[in-house]
This record gives structure tokens, C-alpha cells and sequence, in this order.
């Protein structure tokens, strides 16, 4: 297989877009700027077939060939994204369904319902003709899954059969769906399996277990969509990898699965840039590197990367500040991207993103962003040596989960409760320590952590309780928070005492719960400390668990608010509350001391450390992700990669300065 762990950047290109004159000296200034791969031919069914049966492939031959000849590595797409109008014209089963009976039609991509025969059958046909074609082009390395799948709640004929048929074969009678599902409620009760159908109308009211499991259903057909394409790749091309490019946390697709038979995750990464985003911007844009990296528990691509104002689905957002692209893909590198591909090398001069600009604009004159990331690829080429083969080795882990998300979202808890927001806010916690953390699947083993946080673990199992449990026996360290234990895995409440089956290892007891939504009460800690919290207040009763924080209001004043439980070696903490960040970073800071955790005290606002680890060493990266000039206090001295300087003391770092130093 050919390799794609090198560490290098890369551009998207569009060689059909631009007249064929333009090809060599866009390639030849790809090179002298130090891409490395470009990602071509996503989109570009229409050209590749411009009739049924009608393949076009002697253009992207010569574009390929010209990639090899300047030493350029390509990415192939599978075109399935963007299905060609006389494809959907002559077999309309290929557009999706909305829920009120609207057809999805061709005009704006992503026009393809993955249970459509028809598209199945063409769409294999293509990407079997692309991958005989060039299996053996010397330019090819990979492939990229058609584009940012995602949920498209398709209800069709052919979902609606498929639906049914994925539910009889899940519980094989309805007497057990009606079971599993209480369809007694409403007197929803199905006595024909005709009756089974997708939830028509899509009100978000009908049965939250049939809600769920059409979402599960999704997540199957998306699944094996890719898995029909990925068969064929793999049988053609076994020497090339294979990739798909996820996108907009939080995401409704199940990106686990989807991920499963991938050989590398990829995600595209546009930072915000506006003045107003800063103080978030970092923080959540660090949050979706490490859920990429999680999804196959491995380094990722970025396969669309910022590169000017974005602009089509939304006005545009201000240009990019000097050093921005710069500091932004080396935070991609930092938590684990290896290969950095920027969208896209020219901004387009027709279509819906014409104004989602690239490294050259309109003008045809290459400026300061194209000299930014021309200094950006020097310097990436120059460390890839060193940074070959190193990865990521944290000892913190947040759980996440697509169908404690699915459930939550489909029954909201209370007013400002919202699953991932939460996970974002801890992670931020965590990031500003300077804290290594993974955020993996909440069914993922947990050997190797020290601490694992597990927020809202609304739907559980006897297979996720037990993961947990045996990690704390074994002498780790766990954090989970309230709306745990409230539901079985098929979205039914559970009629036992809060936490549910989680009550055992947190050792306590939810007597009420109060959802206060946007209401800010207080907690307060053990040395008299307030807090703020909102959310969601769960009145705890202790059963061999201490209390180390309390309400500080309201009708449960001085009942506890947060608890923790010695289990077996370890030691279990349940937050009944949605504490403010500072509490969190309080007791991550105290747990990183008695756990001796590696951390990275004193971070100014808007910096974030990370350390790769290989063969080669370890590397430790700062990235100041704000427009300010910082003071970052070195515990010791250390030698620069990027100058090969001594850095100790105090580093300063310039607005969007990055420093990588050798540990």
C-alpha cells in the first residue's frame, strides 16, 4: 500500500474548471510553492460521463500526467456526490425524499439518496471504470469517498422498503417491535409489517425509540453505500488508501461507523474568522481535531482546509488575518493531521462558491495568503522528517457518542441542554491546561488512561457499564455527569433510581431533579468557593460516595451537587450539575497533579500546547490562535525546529506565532 502518514500539505484542484492552458502553470507553482498531493475529480461526474455509458477520462489523463511529471501525488474522488442530470432525469429514485414529500433535486450537491438501485448501479460503474484506469497511474495514491456524507432523512420508496426490512430484520417480529418500541403509547401499535413505514411528515414528536432506529437505519445505509465502493477500490486498487472527508461537528452521521473500513479518517477544517469567533474559535476547532483523530484512534488528513473567506451557503466571512492559515495548519499538525490539504488552490470563477476563495483570487495575482502558505509548506516539508511516524499519546479521554446525541437531540432535557456543547466546554477545559485529551467512542477500550470523562450517558447498555466499571477497578480515574442511566440502548426509561445501572460505581443516588435550563444557580466547593451552574440540578443522596461540592440556593441548598466514589483502585465522580468551566479546570488541574498527568501550566488565552511522540522523539507545539502578542513561561530549555535556536524562559509569540521545540 502506498504510504499516507507522510507529513506534507496539499491544495484541491479542479483541472476541469479551468481552461486546459492554465494546467501546467498551476502545477508548476504547486510545486515551486512545496504542495506535495491535491485532491482532484469529487465532483466531476458530468465530465466523466457526459452521457450514459459516454466516458471522458483523456482530460483527467493528461491532468494526472502532468501531476507525475512535476512529482505531485493525487488523491482520486469517487464522483457519487453529484450525480449528472441525465442520470437523474431518466431514473428519479436517485434524488431524495424530503419528509413532506419534496424531491431533492439537482442543482446543489449531495442531490443522492444512498438506497437508491439506480445510483448504486451507475455510481459502482463509474468508480470501477476510474479505478481500472488508474489503479497503476504512477500519480495515484488514495481515494476519497465521495463528499461529506451526512444525513439526508430520506424518505423515498426505496427507503421506506429498506426501512422496514432493516427493523423486521433487527427484531423479527413485530410483536418485538411494538415491545421494544411501547408503540402501546397513542395506540401506535403496528399489526402489518406494511404499516412499518418512515416517519412520514417528520415530526419530531412520534416515538422516540422509532426515531432513534431511523436514525440507526441511516447510519447502516450510509455504511454500505461507501462499503459498495470501498469493495470495489480495494479489489482494483489494493495498493491505494482510502479516505472520506467528514465535516460540521457535531455531526448526526455516525462517523464510527462510517470510519470503520476506512484506512484514514479526514476532515475539512475552516476555522471562523471573525474578530468576534476568537475566543471560541481555537478551542472548538481543537475539539473537532480530536474527534477526527478518534474516530479511527489514529492520525488523520485534513482534506479541506481554510485558504480565504469562505462564502456561498452564508455571506462572507472577513479574510483571513495574517498568519491565521499558517497558525491554523500547524494546529491541525499539532493534534495529529499528517497531511494538510488547503480548498482549494484558485477561488472558482463560476458556480455557487465562486466567493469560497482559495490561495489565488480572481485576480489572478498570487498575494499574501498564497506567500503565507508557500512559508507555511517550506516549513512543513522541513520538519517531515522529523515528525515522520509520531503521533499523539494522551493519557485523558472524553467519551462521545452518535446515539447518546441521536436521543438527546430527539427529547431535549431542558432549556441550554445541549450534548455536544457540553463536551465542548469540558474539552475546553481540559485544552487550556495544556492537556493531552482523545475523544474517542464511548464503546472504544480505555487501556492507557489515566482519567476518562463520560458526559450524559443518556442510553446505556450492560456492555458500556461494564467497560466503565473495569476501568475504575483497575485503578482509573472516571467523570460522568448528570442525564446518566436514564434510558435502555433502544430510548426507553428505565424504571430504577437515578443513575440507573451507574449507580453502583458512583455510589449515589438521584432523589429529584430540578431542570433549570438558562437559570444560573451556584455550587460550592469544599473550601467555600461558589460556582456558577445551569442546566440541570440533580438532588444526590450519598450512598458510599463523598460529597465534595453543594448547592449553594434554591430549595436543596446544602444537598451535594458533586460526589466522588473510591471503586475498586480507582475513583468514580458524578457531577449532578453543569458546572461553569472554572470548576472544571479546578479539579483537572488537582486530578493532573495526583495523577501526574502531563500538563502544561500557564497557557495564555487563545494558546494550545501538544506533543507528537515517535522514533524520533518528541515535539512539543505552541500555537498562539489569537491577534494578540503573548508571554508563554518555559518550565526549561529547549531547541527549536522551525530555527534551530535555544528557547527558554519566557517565549514570546507573536499573533498567530507557532513555535515547534524539541522535549
Amino acid at each position: 500500500m502506498k504510504r499516507y502518514d507522510h507529513v506534507q500539505m496539499g491544495v484541491d484542484y479542479y483541472p476541469e474548471h479551468w481552461d486546459e492552458s492554465m494546467w501546467e502553470p498551476d502545477i508548476k507553482l504547486m510545486k515551486e510553492t512545496g504542495v506535495k498531493v491535491v485532491r482532484v475529480a469529487e465532483f466531476a461526474w458530468s465530465r466523466l460521463e457526459p452521457t450514459e455509458g459516454n466516458y471522458q477520462f483523456e482530460w483527467l489523463d493528461r491532468a494526472l500526467d502532468l501531476f507525475h511529471q512535476y512529482d505531485l501525488q493525487v488523491v482520486m474522488g469517487t464522483p457519487t456526490a453529484t450525480p449528472p442530470r441525465w442520470l437523474t432525469t431518466k431514473f428519479p429514485d436517485v434524488l431524495p425524499v424530503f419528509a413532506n414529500g419534496e424531491i431533492f433535486h439537482p442543482g446543489v450537491r449531495g442531490h443522492r439518496c444512498y438506497n437508491s438501485t439506480s445510483l448504486r448501479e451507475y455510481g459502482s460503474r463509474i468508480i470501477l471504470r476510474l479505478a481500472e484506469r488508474y489503479s497503476e497511474h504512477p500519480a495515484v495514491i488514495g481515494w476519497q469517498t465521495d463528499n461529506e456524507f451526512g444525513m439526508l432523512d430520506c424518505h423515498c420508496d426505496a427507503c421506506n422498503t429498506a426501512f422496514r426490512a432493516w427493523v423486521q430484520a433487527k427484531y423479527g417480529t413485530l410483536a418485538e417491535v411494538n415491545a421494544e418500541w411501547g408503540t402501546v403509547v397513542w395506540s401506535g401499535e403496528y399489526s402489518d409489517w406494511n404499516e412499518l413505514t418512515v416517519p412520514l411528515g417528520g415530526s419530531p414528536h412520534q416515538n422516540p425509540s422509532f426515531l432513534l432506529d431511523f436514525q440507526r437505519f441511516q447510519w447502516d445505509s450510509v455504511v454500505a453505500f461507501q462499503t459498495a465502493q470501498i469493495n470495489i477500490l480495494r479489489m482494483i486498487c489494493p495498493e491505494h488508501f482510502i479516505t472520506h472527508n467528514f465535516h460540521s461537528y457535531p455531526q448526526r452521521l455516525d462517523m464510527y461507523a462510517v470510519g470503520a473500513d476506512l484506512d484514514v479518517a479526514a476532515f475539512d477544517y475552516y476555522p471562523n474568522t471573525s474578530p468576534t469567533k476568537q475566543e471560541t474559535t481555537p478551542y472548538s476547532g481543537a475539539l473537532s481535531l480530536d474527534v477526527t483523530r478518534g474516530i479511527k484512534r489514529q492520525n488523520f488528513w485534513i482534506m479541506e482546509q481554510l485558504s480565504g473567506s469562505p462564502g456561498c451557503w452564508m455571506p462572507m466571512w472577513r479574510t483571513p488575518y495574517p498568519g491565521l492559515i499558517r497558525a491554523y495548519a500547524w494546529q491541525a499538525i499539532a493534534r495529529g493531521a499528517d497531511t494538510v490539504v488547503h480548498f482549494r488552490w484558485r477561488s472558482a470563477t463560476s458556480g455557487a462558491e465562486q466567493f469560497w476563495h482559495g490561495l489565488i483570487d480572481h485576480s489572478n495575482v498570487p498575494g499574501r495568503r498564497l506567500a503565507e502558505f508557500t512559508q507555511l509548506c517550506h516549513e512543513v516539508n522541513g520538519l517531515s522528517g522529523k515528525l515522520q511516524g509520531t503521533m499523539l499519546k494522551n493519557e485523558v479521554a472524553i467519551l462521545h457518542s452518535h446515539e447518546e446525541k441521536a436521543a438527546l437531540d430527539i427529547q431535549p432535557q431542558a432549556e441550554g441542554f445541549d450534548y455536544y456543547e457540553n463536551i465542548k466546554q469540558i474539552h475546553r477545559a481540559v485544552t487550556k491546561l495544556g492537556m493531552g485529551c482523545d475523544v474517542i467512542d464511548l464503546r472504544q477500550p480505555l487501556d492507557g488512561y489515566k482519567v476518562v470523562i463520560a458526559p450524559n450517558l443518556y442510553l446505556l447498555d450492560e456492555e458500556i457499564v461494564r467497560n466503565l466499571e473495569d476501568f475504575a477497578l483497575a485503578g482509573g480515574t472516571l467523570l460522568i455527569t448528570n442525564r446518566s442511566g436514564v434510558k435502555n440502548i433502544n430510548n426507553i426509561a428505565v424504571m430504577q433510581p437515578l443513575p440507573g445501572q451507574l449507580s453502583y460505581c458512583t455510589g449515589v443516588e438521584v432523589l429529584e431533579y430540578d431542570p433549570i435550563g438558562v437559570e444560573t444557580h451556584v455550587i460550592v466547593d469544599a473550601e467555600g468557593n461558589p460556582y456558577e451552574c445551569t442546566q440541570w440540578c440533580d438532588i444526590l443522596r450519598p450512598v458510599v460516595a463523598q460529597p465534595i461540592a453543594w448547592y449553594g440556593d434554591d430549595f436543596y441548598r446544602g444537598t451535594p451537587a458533586v460526589t466522588v466514589n473510591s471503586f475498586g483502585k480507582g475513583q468514580v465522580y458524578y457531577f449532578g450539575t453543569h458546572a461553569e468551566e472554572q470548576y472544571w479546570s479546578v479539579l483537572l488541574e488537582n486530578l493532573a497533579k495526583e495523577k501526574g498527568l502531563l500538563c502544561f501550566a500557564g497557557l495564555p488565552n487563545g494558546v494550545q500546547a501538544s506533543v507528537r511522540t515517535g522514533d524520533q522523539g518528541s515535539f512539543l507545539f505552541l500555537l498562539n490562535l489569537s491577534r494578540e502578542s503573548v508571554i508563554v513561561p518555559l518550565p526549561r530549555e529547549y531547541s527549536s525546529l522551525l530555527d534551530n535556536k535555544i528557547r527558554s524562559g519566557e517565549l514570546q509569540l507573536e499573533p498567530y506565532g507557532v513555535e515547534v521545540l524539541e522535549i
